[in-house]
């Protein structure tokens, strides 16, 4: 057994990358020691500088590479290594949906305790670029007073100035020029995180991909921003857009709080309504600035199809849908449920769920304002246990669901469970709580969502030990 040695500070030495690890570093050992190596693929053989190191594990960087691993390729971004959207650009596609497919595996065996968990294979991209219809723009100023909009460095609130993504709609670019000339000529005040100081904070922008619709939102410290006819003007003249697309929204979003949380509550229209309208399928929906609404289109509707696919509906079946955000599951559902019931903790995503159910002429759907793990119990408590659902869709965020959740949905009996989850791991626990009282795991299958990232999505079939 090689007896393990810890390298020095500074010390640069060679590796081989043998596995990726959760945040999509490089992982080898040298001398029996692990080091992380920021930007390694599996198979490269390198020289990397030990930058800090702990009792069993420590992190370096790539000083060379010496024989690069056959699955490294060129990043399209010229910024990739240093922004922190995209961590595993320079890995090829293949080999990124194959880690992410084995991401979820080893999750179900290792955390669930699953032994043959039943994966179908992961659902990738045709085209793993330009896919998102968000983005948000930092703004601020380099110490020679330019404006600066961009993207933080990874772990930092450092602005990497830039207006292309690779992973962005292609309408980015011109519109983010377009605003930045606006901001120089009329000398707009720049926000300043460390003294509350300044005007403008960021940049949002919404894309409908099957609208074509534009969102431009400026979020600011402050009640309203100058010149703003200035700026309506430039955007609806803003040359180089992608063909048939046009801005439909300009808004300000009023932010003066000092808080790293990007967006305030209140909504201020400079042009064309707060919103904008696009579809998944044939569901039509209004996303304002404000809206939780998933950042690349082509997948949802996949994983959404996916979703419906599993709950195996017939048109009599009563349905929750947990964390339900603006319907966008819900409504989905309701097309061929009986009832659909959709919980959600912020009020103005249940605003909003309502709007899109009349968009649609949806009266088969109904919305709660509150948190899944208190609405669902309280409800079940409140009908002395007679409430039921066939089937419970749940999607919550990265921590999973609550226990006392998993309680009353296991109480609940529906004959299936359908968990969409962006976290592997907590998706592996819940699944392991669902199994040990009464149901069986049926199929797992991830989807990417976010291709170039390390984040994946899967959506997972349970289904009641005594039903089929």
């Amino acid at each position: 057994m090689e007896q393990v040695k810890i390298p020095g500070k500074n010390e640069v030495v060679p590796i081989t990358i043998e596995d990726i690890g959760a945040d999509g570093e490089g992982i080898g050992k040298v001398h029996g020691f692990t080091l992380f190596v920021k930007d390694a693929v599996v198979g490269d053989e390198l020289l990397v500088k030990v930058m800090k190191t702990k009792k069993t594990y420590g992190y370096a960087r790539i000083e060379q590479i010496v024989t690069p691993s056959p699955y490294r390729v060129n990043p399209r971004c010229e910024i990739a290594s240093k922004c922190g959207g995209c961590q595993i650009q320079q890995l090829s596609y293949e080999e990124q949906l194959r880690y992410k497919q084995n991401k979820v595996l080893n999750c179900l065996k290792r955390i669930g305790g699953i032994e043959n968990p039943p994966m179908e294979p992961i659902v990738g991209m045709e085209n793993p670029y330009y896919y998102r219809n968000k983005a948000q723009f930092p703004v601020g100023k380099r110490t020679d007073g330019e404006v600066v909009i961009g993207f933080y460095a990874g772990r930092t609130h450092s602005i990497i100035d830039t207006a292309k993504c690779h992973i962005g709609d292609e309408s980015t670019e011109p519109l983010i020029a377009c605003i930045r000339n606006f901001l120089k000529q009329e000398n707009i005040s720049i926000y300043d995180e460390e003294s509350h100081q300044g005007l403008v904070r960021h940049i949002l922008l919404r894309v409908g991909f099957t609208t074509k619709e534009l969102m431009i939102c400026v979020v600011i410290n402050g009640k309203e921003l100058p010149a703003s006819d200035k700026l309506i003007k430039q955007i609806l003249a803003c040359p180089n857009l992608p063909k048939d697309f046009r801005v439909t929204s300009i808004c300000l979003n009023k932010n003066t709080k000092k808080t790293n949380v990007i967006l305030g509550e209140e909504i201020i229209p400079l042009y064309g309504p707060t919103y904008i309208t696009d579809y998944i399928g044939d569901i039509k929906y209004q996303i304002s600035p404000l809206s939780f609404y998933q950042v690349n289109p082509v997948q949802t509707k996949k994983l959404y199809e996916l979703a419906l696919d599993y709950t195996d509906l017939t048109g009599n079946e009563l349905v929750w849908d947990l964390y339900c955000g603006i319907g966008t599951i819900s409504l989905f559902l309701a097309q061929k449920a009986k009832m659909v019931y959709g919980v959600e903790i912020i009020p103005q995503a249940i605003e909003d769920a309502k709007s899109n159910a009349k968009l649609n002429d949806i009266n088969n759907a109904e919305f709660f304002v509150g948190a899944a793990e208190e609405v669902l119990p309280k409800q079940y408590q409140l009908s002395g246990g007679k409430i039921y659902a066939d089937v419970i869709v749940v999607d919550p965020p990265r921590k999973g669901c609550d226990e006392s959740l998993l309680e009353t949905i296991v109480a609940m009996e529906p004959k299936r469970i359908v968990y969409v989850s962006c976290d592997p791991a907590t998706l592996a626990r819940d699944l392991k709580y669902l199994i040990e009282h009464g149901y069986d795991l049926k199929k797992v299958r991830p989807v990417d969502q976010f291709p170039h990232s390390v984040h994946v999505e899967s959506v997972t079939l349970l289904t009641r030990r005594n039903e089929l």
